[in-house]
């Protein structure tokens, strides 16, 4: 039996979603690649070691270039958050570059996704809490962060790969108001 091609479309005639995850490489990168390996929603292409120090080496401006061009063309900023995310600059980077660009962004927290070491870590804080608003208040009091009600790793994976594309739509639509 023939399987059939996948729409680029969703049923409401708009584009599938592209989304760019933003989180702390060191720490996360194992939980992050869970969710990315999952394929609901198509993100950035996960960047190698080497890569990334390539574009360290250029400076801030080059790591900037870089963020600007994997946001390009994205219509939602996925901040995975773990035990370290909240307050790293270039976190705090691409939340400001993607909400002043007008995505869609929201959060979910990844400290109960085991690592490669099989370790679940400590939850960590609301990186939209430390982002200011203009007129005084805080990111956090726009932008949502899920934190998925499961202790189990796999009960939590499985409640993301659930969710992501309803969040995905609601960050949106919240842009859109």
């Amino acid at each position: 039996m023939q399987e059939m091609a996948k729409s680029p479309y969703h049923e409401s005639g708009e584009m599938s979603r592209k989304a760019f995850y933003s989180f702390h490489y060191v720490r996360d990168s194992h939980r992050v690649a869970q969710i990315r390996s999952a394929g609901v929603i198509e993100g950035n292409q996960a960047v190698s070691d080497n890569a990334w120090e390539e574009v360290k080496r250029g400076g801030d401006a080059a790591i900037k270039r870089w963020i600007d061009n994997q946001l390009y063309g994205k219509s939602v900023a996925i901040i995975l958050i773990g035990s370290e995310t909240a307050g790293r600059k270039w976190i705090n980077y691409e939340i400001e570059k993607a909400w002043n660009d007008g995505k869609g962004v929201f959060g979910v927290h990844i400290h109960r996704l085991k690592n490669l070491a099989q370790l679940q870590s400590p939850k960590g804080a609301n990186p939209f809490a430390s982002i200011p608003l203009t007129n005084g208040g805080r990111l956090s009091s726009l932008v949502k962060a899920y934190d998925p009600p499961y202790s189990d790793s796999k009960d939590v994976y499985r409640y993301i790969t659930q969710n992501i594309p309803l969040w995905v739509e609601a960050a949106i639509s919240d842009r859109r108001r």
